[in-house]
């Protein structure tokens, strides 16, 4: 159950309807989400987010879309979001994301999630080339 109820008329107010309409005109559907329905309670709220994910998610840069859905699924595990995990698994199949494709992700992130957590109870050092080519210097 939404901790906060969803405005019954969101587009009543016509902050929300300019970013529903974006969101349509931007994804080129009419179908906006259960995330957006939430999020319209507050329009300037709203309208953040739907601008950083279409900054993010729907402008064309150095990843592919599927790429991106498919880094959006893994963070959406790690965080326990299930509404984010089926949203962007849909969005992923929409975008080519195969059944194989969809297993070997699933399997990366099961073991990124157990070496994660050994590292972190060992409480392993890192190491100095590591630390160095994670700051760009070889």
């Amino acid at each position: 159950m939404a901790t906060i109820a969803p405005p019954t008329n969101p587009e009543a107010d016509p902050r929300v309807k300019a970013v529903f309409d974006d969101i349509r005109a931007t994804r080129r559907t009419d179908f906006i989400n259960n995330l957006w329905h939430a999020l319209a309670f507050s329009p300037d709220l709203l309208a953040s987010t739907w601008a950083e994910v279409k900054a993010l998610m729907a402008t064309p840069s150095h990843l592919d879309p599927l790429t991106k859905e498919m880094i959006y699924i893994a963070v959406s595990v790690a965080n326990a979001c299930s509404y984010c995990v089926h949203s962007h698994t849909a969005a992923a199949r929409a975008r080519g994301m195969t059944d194989a494709q969809h297993a070997e992700l699933l399997a990366i992130i099961a073991l990124a999630a157990r070496t994660n957590h050994l590292a972190t109870a060992l409480q392993v050092p890192v190491d100095a080339a590591f630390d160095a080519a994670a700051r760009g210097v070889s």
